[in-house]
């Protein structure tokens, strides 16, 4: 099993920046994708963002950024930390959502469903 904590959700500012950390724990996995989603009330969960590692550090193939954010998102790792961050900047109120960190073996992938891991989530809220 994999554990996942997420931290760094609150009330900012149309904008403003927030950073999220997704904190890993338990089983690791040769290669590993950990992908941030988003659930808005009434709406369906949705990748933001995603990053595939192997062996540990090396990174695989392209990072995955919806639309949406690109250009605003960052995905990174600290691996010291066993941490995966995202960055948020010039946030807008159409971000406002509860944040879920998901990780899964293997390649990536942007449907939900298919990852095994799941964080508890955390709440973003952007005021305009």
């Amino acid at each position: 099993q994999v554990q996942l904590v997420e931290s760094g959700g609150g009330l900012v500012q149309a904008g403003g920046s927030l950073r999220l950390s997704c904190a890993a724990s338990g089983r690791t996995f040769s290669t590993l994708t950990v992908g941030w989603f988003r659930q808005a009330p009434g709406k369906e969960r949705e990748c933001v963002s995603a990053k595939t590692w192997s062996g540990g550090d090396t990174y695989l193939g392209d990072t995955y950024y919806a639309d949406s954010v690109k250009g605003r998102f960052t995905i990174s790792r600290d691996n010291a930390k066993n941490t995966v961050y995202l960055q948020m900047n010039s946030l807008k109120p159409e971000d406002t959502a509860v944040y879920y960190c998901a990780a899964r073996p293997g390649y990536f992938l942007s449907d939900p469903r298919g990852y095994d891991h799941w964080g508890q989530g955390t709440q973003v809220t952007v005021s305009s």
